[in-house]
């Protein structure tokens, strides 16, 4: 995809230098202060979404387990979100491209809550599995939101933004579990009607406080022209043009995002067989993780991006992730534990945000929301196949092997992001 819509690849221009966190006078798009707040509003809606979301994933398998499921079984039910989540983000790319992007996230938080109170009655793996469906089919919050964050901030400023947008989310990563693995103890049901309530919460915010920044039906913020590519043409133009930039990143976010979700689909299962790790203990794993996130993203991504470009460190935070999975499937005690899982939340820190900060520059502001939905359409299908293959895996080639399968794939990534600083070039302050 290139700046003007009709063109068949990718171009970007530099761009101005920006300071090395965001701030009220740093994130300009419309004003500093406007830009800012409405950024502290899209921080605060991930935040509550993720709470609930982490309330109830790492009880999953846990849950599945009681009802006669092994690892495959897992895999399967952790896929069966993505399964419907690939097949309708794009869809809900592109609603959020011709009618806003608040009336999409409302829908989103709408049918998580359903999910939730489905899930917290669920007595059967197939109510687990309905549970899973409405959510990934109503949902489309991960790319309204970031396509609205590339909507207000400059091209220079995305990825900073975009990982304080996920330092929000993953301050929900560190509370959610925990949260879950309390309330679990008051009742079965608790933690689905809490995710629940959590969204109607949200729900009720986001409409207070959530502006629209698209017209429905206006043109994009850069002033291309609208494009009318249906959303099949823009999933197939992955595949027909890999050699674009576009085409790279949503690949390489996708084997990343994929390799991720499937080992954290397993880790529970992983952690209970190496260290007897229980529905009691789990959430604290993910607390570490979260917490890691949040101060990486908070504190260090933007800085870095600023010094090393956003090409360069999606590379770094690659071989950070495959170091960190293949440190998982070594680890014998909580020291070395510690370490390889810290190197996780790292990789993900530096590949994620800029990965989906150079697709944003890639394509037109018109097709943004469409870009993001595709993107987490391919994620989409890698964390529907990763949990599935790394399931099985586990369960017959050897507990420490989803692991190794997963770095190795994530490694393959680096011949993928080659040359990409032609298109997001790093700024140099004066």
């Amino acid at each position: 995809m290139a700046d003007s819509p009709t063109s068949s690849s990718p171009s970007a221009s530099p761009t101005p230098g920006a300071p090395g966190l965001p701030s009220s006078d740093d994130l300009p798009s419309d004003g500093g202060k406007t830009a800012f707040g409405k950024l502290v509003v899209l921080m605060i809606t991930a935040f509550i979404d993720m709470l609930g979301l982490l309330m109830i994933l790492p009880l999953l398998p846990f849950y599945a387990k009681n009802l006669g499921a092994g690892g495959f079984v897992v895999g399967l039910l952790v896929s069966s979100f993505s399964v419907a989540q690939l097949l309708s983000a794009p869809m809900w790319g592109r609603f959020s491209d011709r009618y806003g992007r608040r009336p999409a996230l409302m829908v989103g938080l709408g049918a998580s809550a359903v999910a939730y109170v489905v899930f917290a009655y669920a007595d059967s793996l197939w109510l687990l599995f309905l549970s899973r469906i409405v959510q990934g089919a109503g949902g489309g919050t991960v790319s309204v939101i970031q396509a609205y964050v590339a909507d207000a901030t400059k091209p220079e400023d995305r990825a900073k933004s975009l990982g304080w947008l996920s330092a929000a989310t993953n301050a929900g990563v560190a509370l959610g579990p925990v949260i879950g693995s309390w309330v679990q103890h008051w009742s079965s049901h608790t933690p689905g009607l809490v995710a629940a309530a959590l969204c109607v919460v949200n729900m009720a915010f986001a409409r207070k406080y959530l502006t629209e920044i698209r017209k429905p039906g206006g043109s994009s913020t850069d002033g291309s022209k609208p494009v009318r590519r249906s959303s099949r043409e823009a999933v197939f133009r992955v595949l027909s043009h890999p050699s674009e930039p576009s085409s790279r990143l949503i690949l390489i976010y996708a084997i990343a995002i994929g390799a991720f979700q499937g080992t954290t689909a397993i880790l529970a299962l992983f952690l209970a067989w190496r260290f007897g790790v229980t529905a009691d203990t789990i959430g604290y794993f993910f607390m570490y993780i979260g917490v890691l996130s949040v101060v990486v993203r908070a504190l260090i991504l933007g800085r870095l991006v600023d010094r090393v470009g956003e090409p360069r460190l999606s590379r770094w935070g690659v071989v950070f992730l495959a170091v960190g999975l293949v440190g998982v499937s070594l680890s014998h005690d909580y020291f070395t534990l510690a370490l390889a899982v810290g190197m996780l939340p790292l990789g993900t820190a530096f590949t994620f945000p800029c990965v989906t900060a150079m697709l944003s520059r890639v394509v037109s502001s018109s097709e943004r929301g469409l870009y993001m939905g595709v993107q987490q359409t391919y994620g989409g299908i890698t964390r529907v196949a990763f949990p599935v293959i790394l399931g099985a895996a586990f369960d017959y080639l050897g507990e420490p092997t989803p692991f190794l399968i997963s770095a190795a794939m994530v490694l393959a990534t680096l011949a993928m992001g080659r040359d990409l600083e032609k298109y997001a070039p790093r700024t140099v302050k004066a």
